[in-house]
């Protein structure tokens, strides 16, 4: 039942944008809010400049019910938190056994979710959602593991002076790397390649 959802769930989502989840993530850092494309006859308000804090706030509850739905069709034990930061609402999803297999290969089936629930919430509300959605901590824990990929490869380039090229990512953690490789002084980062084969490669600074 879970992967059949979880299947669904993902197949959807490409249906709706096939690289929605990638555009999101590559704006992760951004004040707008990045199309992800939707179903005609969806509101289609788009958000500029600070969001108020009681909006994000309506955004995590009607997410948090949404997922909470989500949660009792599947049977799933899970602890929702809510949260607002950086100008977003933050979920996640935590405690129960079989989350995992909401997180799927790489995190695949959660940027799915993500992207569902971001429509679920842009329904509500009229405008589009820069809602991040973690399910089992994966996102958390894929952020510190790429923080550290990142900082080693700088340092590697710096003191050895040949480029480092790290294999293909998504948008969501490329921007990782990226800002821990801006960290380490004398060295540069850039994005090559095409989406999925799509790479961060570290340089030494002229």
């Amino acid at each position: 039942m879970a992967e059949t959802l979880a299947t669904e769930a993902a197949v959807t989502a490409a249906e709706i944008s096939p690289d929605a989840a990638d555009h999101a993530a590559e704006a992760a850092d951004t004040d707008g809010v990045v199309d992800v494309g939707v179903p005609a006859g969806t509101a289609r308000s788009v958000r500029h400049g600070p969001v108020s804090e009681e909006l994000l706030v309506q955004e995590g509850d009607v997410a948090g019910d949404y997922l909470e739905r989500l949660l009792d069709l599947v049977d799933y034990d899970g602890d929702i938190d809510l949260d607002v930061e950086a100008g977003r609402a933050m979920v996640s999803i935590d405690g129960g056994e079989d989350l995992e297999k909401l997180v799927g290969s790489r995190g695949a089936v959660l940027e799915a979710l993500q992207e569902l629930t971001r429509l679920a919430v842009q329904q509500q509300t009229g405008a589009r959602s820069r809602l991040m959605l973690d399910i089992a901590q994966w996102r958390s824990t894929r952020r510190r593991d790429l923080s550290k990929l990142g900082q080693s490869a700088a340092e590697r380039v710096r003191d050895g002076g040949e480029p480092a090229r790290l294999q293909p990512m998504t948008p969501f953690e490329r921007k990782i790397v990226h800002d821990a490789v801006a960290a380490v002084d004398g060295v540069r980062s850039e994005s090559e390649g095409e989406e999925q084969q799509r790479r961060v490669v570290v340089f030494r600074a002229p």
